[in-house]
């Protein structure tokens, strides 16, 4: 009897323990790219749905291509027995945006009349630039909350403060916004989204501190190396737009190789090797132009001395961290 009971015992255990290592293994978050390149592709610009994974109450992170993503995922089976618009109107429950450049807010701004009411989350100078340059009656029709009479109150602006995490909602998701660097005084947004106990890291457009003479960066690690150490952070998506040949003085506040793996230096000491080593780190925003997209994959590859696992996100392939 006390060794039927103490096998027992075992198994009750031994099934824990399985049930554990599964959840620890199942992935966090689903990333849907709606598009992924820095420029020239007006059907293929930065815009990444992110999900609690088996759920379907996506966030876009920066919204340069909408439209022509979703149908591109529903062509690749992603979604089944469903429309574009179906998709866009109730799949999709708010927007965080990282800045105003066009290829990160035009696909939200030509969808916008067939769009259903939801939140817009973006720091302050983000808003601004939504406000007073394309939902202006001048531009395009006002469909926010504020800005320039009438409001057609399709957007609800959410105005987000550096570091303060706030809840996305119609998800489970939350959002920590920190303050980047883009080039000339320009401010850009890295969005730390949280579900539960696990992070995923998404940067808008960025310059390195060394060229921007800023901390920005040198802050957003200070602030996740902790999450690296514990492993709680999933993935970082950041982008890597020009080969390492581009002039420094001609980046306009974006990352070459050389650059982003200098970065990755500064995390490294923050958090020491072994933490990032494995690291899934999504490349964003590569210039399309001639064969700069291969050279930067070579590039990153041959210099991978901190064994960081490189991504290299494609259109409407789903990703899971």
């Amino acid at each position: 009897m006390i060794y039927l009971r103490y096998r027992l015992v075992v198994m009750v255990f031994l099934f824990m323990g399985f049930q554990l290592l599964l959840q620890a293994q199942k992935p966090v978050f689903k990333v849907v790219p709606l598009g992924v390149k820095g420029g020239l592709d007006e059907s293929n610009l930065s815009a990444y749905l992110i999900a609690v994974n088996g759920t379907s109450r996506y966030i876009a992170l920066d919204a340069g291509t909408i439209d022509a993503g979703i149908q591109k995922a529903i062509q690749k089976k992603l979604w089944k027995g469903t429309t574009s618009t179906a998709v866009l109107q109730d799949s999709i429950k708010g927007y965080c945006i990282s800045h105003g450049h066009l290829d990160h807010v035009a696909g939200l701004i030509i969808n916008a009349p067939n769009d259903s009411k939801k939140n817009i989350y973006a720091m302050p100078y983000c808003l601004q630039v939504l406000e007073q340059n394309y939902f202006t009656w001048q531009s395009w029709a006002n469909f926010g909350d504020a800005g320039t009479l009438p409001f057609l109150n399709k957007y609800h602006y959410v105005p987000l403060a550096t570091g303060r995490e706030v809840p996305l909602e119609g998800t489970d998701m939350m959002v920590t916004p920190f303050v980047l660097s883009h080039g000339s005084n320009y401010k850009s947004t890295a969005f730390l989204v949280r579900y539960q106990s696990g992070y995923l890291l998404y940067l808008g457009d960025t310059g390195a501190d060394t060229i921007e003479h800023s901390h920005d960066l040198l802050q957003l690690w200070q602030c996740i190396a902790p999450l690296v150490q514990q492993k709680k952070l999933k993935a970082i998506f950041i982008e890597v737009s020009y080969p390492n040949e581009q002039p420094e003085n001609q980046l306009f506040g974006h990352l070459t190789p050389k650059l982003l793996l200098d970065e990755m230096h500064v995390l490294v000491n923050l958090t020491g090797i072994n933490a990032v080593q494995g690291l899934p780190i999504v490349i964003t925003h590569m210039k399309p132009s001639g064969n700069n997209e291969a050279i930067i994959q070579r590039q990153l590859l041959q210099n991978n001395a901190l064994q960081l696992q490189f991504i290299f996100a494609q259109q409407a392939v789903p990703l899971f961290f």
